[in-house]
């Protein structure tokens, strides 16, 4: 732990982790437009949405690896110290991301559950999380599509953050996440 420390970068699992949510996340964005270029209850349409199911709830998985490895090594500090409001801010949108991606999942299988549709995971089928409720998957479902929306936005907001404090701020945030790089 010293030695991450002093190199000032997370550890291996958590900057795995952290490209490889990247990597589903545009996999279930990308799902679930592409489905669009396809009419409803066409095979490809279909194939798209259940592909947008399980890597949503590989997400899920991926989130949770990435809170115990979180709790078992607190992050390195970013250098130089930036100011309180920063630190403030950036801790606001970790906590929205987090919520986005345990929310977001977790809906997505109420929606199917309260649908009294399967819920398809990699050969598995989970157990629903509620009874049918055609109300109930409807008000989900719109607030599922709402807060997708606004994930495009939290993306893209820490995205920009870890490039401006890279080539303006120029301290370690971005550095610190980067694979196969030491100081």
């Amino acid at each position: 732990m010293q030695d991450r420390l002093a190199t000032g970068r997370y550890s291996s699992l958590s900057i795995t982790v952290h490209w490889l949510t990247l990597a589903l996340l545009v996999g279930v964005y990308a799902c679930i437009e592409l489905r669009e270029l396809f009419p409803k209850g066409s095979d490809p349409r279909n194939a798209l949405k259940m592909w947008h199911f399980m890597l949503g709830l590989s997400v899920l998985v991926l989130v949770a690896i990435r809170v115990v490895a979180r709790l078992l090594r607190p992050a390195p500090p970013i250098l130089p110290d930036p100011a309180r409001w920063q630190k403030m801010l950036a801790a606001a949108m970790h906590i929205a991301l987090y919520a986005l991606m345990i929310g977001m999942p977790i809906a997505g299988w109420i929606i199917l559950s309260a649908e009294g549709e399967p819920i398809p995971f990699f050969g598995f089928e989970l157990p629903a999380l509620t009874g049918e409720n055609e109300a109930l998957a409807e008000q989900v479902e719109e607030l599922h599509g709402t807060v997708g929306e606004f994930g495009y936005y939290l993306i893209g907001l820490h995205t920009l953050a870890a490039l401006f404090h890279h080539y303006r701020v120029k301290d370690n945030t971005l550095l610190r996440m980067l694979p196969g790089r030491s100081r």
